[in-house]
């Protein structure tokens, strides 16, 4: 997972409190409407920067194929 994919994912949770402290929802309906809302507030701005950037934001990577790619790249630049 990227930055990118994090702040998003951090975006939509954020969005999704914000949104049900205002609407308060009562019941597993509700609360499932207001998740819905908050994931397609990160949905439309993933959206946007993929239409700006010509790139998609989400990628195959974990954190742990991230680190691997790291070290690798430090092991090369010592060479």
């Amino acid at each position: 997972m990227t930055n990118t994919e994090l702040i998003l994912n951090m975006l939509a949770e954020a969005s999704t409190k914000d949104i049900s402290a205002v609407v308060q929802p009562n019941n597993f309906d509700e609360n499932k409407k207001v998740a819905i809302k908050g994931g397609n507030v990160a949905k439309v701005a993933r959206q946007e920067l993929e239409a700006n950037t010509g790139k998609n934001v989400v990628t195959s990577l974990n954190a742990k194929s991230i680190h691997k790619l790291n070290n690798n790249k430090s092991e090369l630049e010592l060479e």
